[in-house]
């Protein structure tokens, strides 16, 4: 399970993605770098969001290969996908925050979640994120007391944390308005800059 330098973080050959029972994309063959930035375009319903959970071990992979981030997707074991996910950031077009908890402790979840103990760290690693999606002082408010664009960016922040080797975001923008949107995607390319591949899936 060790990843060379070298590697690909993505790699997938002739694979075929399922969605229930119904093959959605047929015998696809790609392959992301690291600190590439790729799109994934489509309309609503062709199989992008299908693809990306294939990814992150959210669906199944029946047939074909795919390694992520130096994991084989195909017979990842449930104990390890855990250990994937730290290795991506996902983002979800309708956010998926706690509405009961602050930011903080949203973030604070998943450190936890991931194996962070050392409240000292936690603390200026969540700084750090947010500070990087460009939030100063929002660790104390709830979700619903910020605009729709600083949920996205908080979002962004949480797939921050672990350091991950790439970013996997679903339609990032979908529910936002075109001026919020390209500041959501000036910061993924920011965050590309810094050497974090990403791949984003879009209609547009």
């Amino acid at each position: 399970m060790t990843m060379f330098s070298s590697d690909p973080v993505v790699r997938v050959k002739e694979a075929t993605i399922f969605q229930d029972h119904n093959s959605v994309l047929n015998n696809i063959s790609f392959e992301i770098d690291k600190g590439e930035f790729a799109f994934l375009v489509g309309r609503t319903g062709s199989g992008k969001s299908s693809l990306l959970k294939t990814l992150y071990a959210d669906l199944p992979l029946r047939l074909g290969d795919i390694q992520v981030a130096g994991f084989n997707i195909r017979d990842i074991r449930d104990k390890d996908v855990p250990h994937l996910r730290r290795k991506i950031g996902i983002i979800f077009q309708d956010f998926q925050l706690f509405p009961d908890r602050t930011v903080a402790e949203n973030l604070n979840f998943v450190m936890k979640a991931t194996g962070w103990n050392d409240s000292a760290k936690m603390k200026g690693r969540l700084a750090e994120v947010l500070m990087k999606v460009g939030l100063g002082s929002v660790e104390r408010k709830m979700p619903h007391q910020l605009s729709g664009g600083e949920q996205q960016r908080v979002v962004i922040a949480r797939a921050l944390l672990n350091e991950p080797v790439i970013l996997i975001a679903d339609e990032p923008t979908g529910n936002l308005d075109p001026n919020v949107s390209n500041g959501i995607l000036k910061l993924f390319q920011q965050i590309n800059k810094s050497g974090t591949a990403v791949l984003m899936a879009t209609h547009s």
